[in-house]
């Protein structure tokens, strides 16, 4: 199994930036997907972003064009950068691993989260 670790979420006035951090360890696959899913109370989680090993990026909508996905492979971390953000992106922020993944690209990587194998404990984001 992989473990993940969240951090860097914190509260933020809206227009604010910030960026989430996912240490990985135990990756011992080649290829992989990496992803940030969010829940709200009382919502259904939703997914963020995913990123493939091999560098391609899928972002949802709600947030395309403010949140950038990226990974550090040298430093094992997968990252969130989020810009503009908004009361609407007031969520727990997980990252999630699929192990051996490939071509995980598109939609359905973020809207089937029974394709991930391991999730971190998470991270609040709140935006006022």
């Amino acid at each position: 199994h992989v473990q993940l670790v969240e951090s860097g979420g914190g509260s933020v006035q809206a227009g604010g930036s910030l960026r989430l951090s996912c240490a990985v360890s135990g990756l011992t696959y080649d290829t992989y997907c990496l992803a940030w899913f969010r829940q709200a109370p009382g919502l259904e989680r939703e997914g963020v972003a995913v990123i493939a090993s091999g560098g391609t990026t899928t972002h949802a909508g709600s947030v395309k064009g403010r949140f950038t996905i990226s990974q550090d492979n040298a430093k094992n971390t997968l990252y969130l950068q989020m810009n503009n953000l908004k009361p609407e992106d007031t969520a727990m922020y997980y990252c999630a691993a699929n192990i051996g993944g490939t071509g995980c690209s598109g939609g359905y990587w973020l809207t089937h989260g029974e394709e991930y194998d391991d999730w971190g404990q998470g991270t609040q984001v709140t935006v006022s």
